[in-house]
């Protein structure tokens, strides 16, 4: 296992975390777009997008402690998908709106500005815990070089 591989680690959850920030940013900006793409000839809102992560390492903690023990190989997290949601548009009733149905609806976007800013916090949490880990680290391996003067 290699001196630097924590930092490796760290890393790759700091650019996750900071690719879901961004997805998560993405979405909050577009939360009052209702024309984003053309489907069948019909201009859709915008589709809330969900980030989703997936280990480097082995399924359990044990595996994973094994396989890097042995290989020596970095672990760490990367992003698997950044994938549309598929839950239903909300419906607004604004007959003067001009993308406004035939009834007098607009269809508004999937996103729940609630739940954006909760995934936010916790994205936020995530890449704030991974620079204490990485100073740590960092504080570490000084350490270790005093020790070695």
């Amino acid at each position: 296992m290699s001196i630097f591989q924590n930092l490796s680690i760290s890393g790759s959850a700091l650019t996750a975390n900071r690719l879901r920030m961004d997805v998560i940013s993405s979405n909050m900006a577009n939360a009052e777009t209702t024309r984003s793409e053309l489907v069948n000839g019909e201009w859709q809102p915008y589709r809330r997008k969900v980030v989703s992560l997936q280990s480097n390492g082995g399924p359990s903690f044990s595996s994973l402690l094994q396989n890097e023990m042995s290989k020596g190989s970095a672990g760490g997290v990367k992003v698997k998908s950044i994938t549309e949601d598929q839950s239903p548009f909300k419906l607004v009733y604004n007959p003067a709106h001009p993308d406004a149905n035939e009834d007098g609806y607009v269809q508004l976007p999937n996103v729940d500005p609630l739940k954006e800013m909760t995934d936010l916090i916790g994205a936020t949490r995530s890449y704030e815990a991974n620079i204490t880990v990485l100073n740590a680290n960092k504080n570490l391996l000084l350490k270790a070089l005093e020790i070695g003067k």
